[in-house]
């Protein structure tokens, strides 16, 4: 691997996402599962009687749910607007987890649980997502009333960069769809594509409400602002923000840590 000197990629936020769909928690560490992905990441996903996901594509009303996690102690402490909060283990209180969550959306769901490779979007590339933090701050510079904050709450990547200009993970996939192999801290990555969105970045990440004409402006000026440098080849459409990623089996074990550097190797 070669490092980078101009600039120097360095990681900056981790965040997890331990219960699909619902809120993410900042940690300062995170360790490789044998399935590529990071520990507790979508670790748990709620489905319905036809073992169907329950997610923001599916269910506005889950926007609204808060939820808090203490992974050391494995409690998460759910919320709705106005109500009092109440918390579950997450192993051994399952059935009142399932309870609270059938009484809020109206209909009978159940939690499973993955502690290999998490219920990630994309099944073909279920390691952690990656995005610069410049990144987020243009976009959210596209919209007059969107925080950085917010447009992160939105996108929902595991990984952040700093010390980058906007858009420079676009390096991190190739034109002929070849993984691109690159390293942050002990861990090897391999960049796949850009992430395609879904409907959920339209909406707010707290209430569900729509942002009009989110998706529109999103692509217009993504289109607008793509780097003269960056192969839009794999660019079918301009609804699409942040990398995808594998993580082979090899890696299972080591440790993703904040201030870690990215190198990438000369080819």
């Amino acid at each position: 691997m070669q490092y980078f000197t101009n600039p120097m990629p360095k990681l900056t936020h981790l965040l997890i996402y331990p219960i699909k769909s619902l809120d993410g928690i900042a940690v300062d560490h995170a360790k490789i599962l044998p399935g590529g992905a990071l520990e507790h990441d979508r670790e748990f996903c709620i489905v319905d009687r036809a073992n169907k996901i329950v997610n923001g594509k599916r269910t506005a009303a889950i926007h609204q749910i808060r939820s808090t996690f203490d992974l050391k102690a494995r409690i998460v402490t759910l919320a709705i607007q106005n109500e009092q909060p109440v918390s579950f283990h997450l192993d051994h209180g399952r059935r009142g987890i399932e309870g609270w969550l059938s009484d809020y959306f109206g209909f009978s769901v159940t939690l499973k649980q993955d502690l290999t490779t998490g219920f990630p979007d994309d099944s073909a590339s279920p390691g952690p997502t990656l995005i610069s933090t410049a990144t987020l701050e243009r976009a959210a510079s596209w919209f007059s009333d969107i925080t950085v904050e917010e447009m992160r709450s939105r996108l929902r990547t595991n990984l952040e960069l700093g010390d980058v200009a906007a858009f420079w993970e676009e390096r991190l996939y190739s034109t002929d769809e070849t993984p691109v192999r690159f390293q942050i801290g002990e861990v090897e990555l391999q960049g796949i594509n850009p992430c395609q969105r879904c409907i959920v970045p339209t909406r707010d990440a707290r209430s569900g409400e729509a942002y009009p004409q989110f998706q529109k402006t999103f692509m217009l000026q993504r289109r607008a602002e793509f780097p003269a440098w960056a192969d839009e080849t794999r660019f079918t459409h301009y609804y699409r923000m942040a990398i995808n990623t594998r993580i082979a089996p090899t890696e299972a074990g080591k440790i993703l840590r904040i201030g870690d550097i990215l190198s990438c190797g000369s080819s």
